[in-house]
């Protein structure tokens, strides 16, 4: 029987972005390849709310991101992967440079992570750095931050963009920028990225109050796609590699237009053959098919699927492609959706019970 393995951050203490909070840490999980049955694989505990987890390119290590209100400064922790058991092996932990610790992840080489810290204390607090880089030794454990960089201003939403909140990042398929989604001042901050240095590059500007939540380069084509969180809108990017440059080509939105208002997109996902993608809506309970044109790379809607649950904070395509794999925050619940010949989605049963599913990464090699 072929099975893949992946972890499931979950957490521990409740937060000002999840009030409840009913995990225990870092959850291991087998998916059977050919029938999308789950079987649990062990439990990682020792860590403080876990909200989001990363596997490097060889599958070697998985680093996890620690995100608690009230703190000045979060934690990135590394673990080694045991592929045949299942298990985690604790490497070390670093000090993440700023607060609220939110996404994280490795380069191509898998040789440098960085982590991008959302950042709720008053602006003026230290160490208040956006983002943090850092390398990785020969056993997967972390050195200590190499590079840091904060951003500054705010956005028009008075309540979500009092100040700057860097949300993910991701380098671009060449290894040569960094990129970093911005929910705070609506902004792609990009960074020109070589030998674990950083140096500030550009900008894409996006539509004021959008607030850019997570993004990704498309697997094979010269176009990005970035879902922002307060206008339950993807937008299309073109993005010339030379140059280090994105453009707006086109929008949509990721559910219909009566119900953005009680939504929030979370994250995103190519179809295995690229050429769909998936968002996730938080309040909707949802997940949005955009189908992307063959010709102008323009994403654009073509229906929702049930999540499985209550809030899809974050899902996971398997390496088959043929199941996504949905962490559903607020019910408790990872559930399995089948993916069509056609892209369609069908929820298999039954949903696994984990508490307070917040991340999903998949061990690849």
């Amino acid at each position: 029987m072929a099975r893949s393995l992946f972890f499931v951050g979950c957490v521990t203490r409740p937060g000002a972005a999840f009030p409840t909070a009913n995990g225990q840490g870092i959850s291991g999980f087998w998916l059977d390849d050919a029938t999308g049955a789950i079987e649990p694989a062990g439990l990682t505990d020792g860590i403080d709310n876990p909200t989001f987890v990363a596997v490097d390119p060889s599958g070697r290590t998985l680093c996890a991101t620690t995100e608690v209100s009230g703190w000045f400064e979060g934690t990135v922790s590394a673990y080694a992967i045991d592929k045949q058991s299942g298990q985690l092996r604790y490497l070390n932990k670093q000090p993440a440079r700023g607060d609220i610790t939110a996404h994280l992840d490795f380069d191509n080489t898998g040789r440098f992570l960085s982590c991008a810290n959302y950042g709720s204390v008053p602006d003026g607090s230290l160490p208040n750095q956006s983002i943090a880089l850092y390398q990785l030794d020969e056993s997967g454990a972390l050195g200590a931050p190499i590079a840091q960089m904060r951003h500054l201003g705010q956005g028009p939403d008075t309540a979500r963009q009092e100040r700057p909140h860097a949300h993910s990042v991701h380098w671009s398929p060449d290894n040569r920028f960094m990129v970093v989604a911005d929910l705070g001042i609506d902004r792609l901050v990009i960074y020109r990225f070589a030998n674990g240095t950083i140096a500030p590059h550009g900008e894409l500007v996006l539509p004021a109050g959008s607030g850019p939540r997570h993004f990704l380069f498309h697997p094979s084509r010269p176009f990005a796609y970035v879902i922002c969180e307060l206008n339950s809108t993807l937008y299309s990017l073109s993005f010339d590699a030379d140059a280090g440059r994105f453009a707006v080509i086109g929008s949509d939105l990721t559910v219909p237009a009566d119900a953005v208002a009680d939504n929030y997109c979370s994250t995103l996902q190519f179809s295995a053959d690229g050429r769909s993608i998936y968002a996730g809506n938080r309040g909707h309970d949802s997940i949005a098919r955009l189908d992307i044109d063959p010709t102008d790379g323009v994403a654009r809607f073509r229906r929702t699927y049930p999540s499985g649950g209550k809030t899809p904070r974050d899902f996971a395509l398997d390496p088959s492609g043929k199941f996504l794999v949905v962490a559903n925050q607020n019910s408790d619940g990872i559930a399995v959706l089948q993916v069509g010949a056609d892209g369609d989605l069908v929820l298999q049963a039954p949903v696994i019970a984990s508490g307070s599913p917040m991340a999903i990464a998949f061990v690849r090699s």
